[in-house]
């Protein structure tokens, strides 16, 4: 187990993993179909996704927040 001050490195670690996961996965299957190497290529968009998503994460992650609070705020 990880300590507590961990949590939000964990958590944008995992998010960002299954989002670049799923969405690599459908891109790939749009863009090029059902062929012999999807895994290959699903895989190695994955790796490329996730790399990108994870440092994004902490970029957007508060902009997210102050937008959300912004928009749900009773009139």
């Amino acid at each position: 187990m990880f300590p507590a001050r961990f949590q939000p490195v964990l958590f944008a670690f995992i998010m960002s993993g299954f989002m670049a996961f799923l969405m690599s996965g459908i891109l790939t299957f749009i863009n090029l179909g059902w062929f012999d190497a999807f895994f290959s290529a699903w895989l190695k968009a994955y790796l490329y996704a996730h790399a990108c998503a994870f440092p994004l994460v902490f970029i957007f992650a508060p902009l997210s927040r102050k937008l959300a609070a912004k928009l749900s705020k009773a009139s």
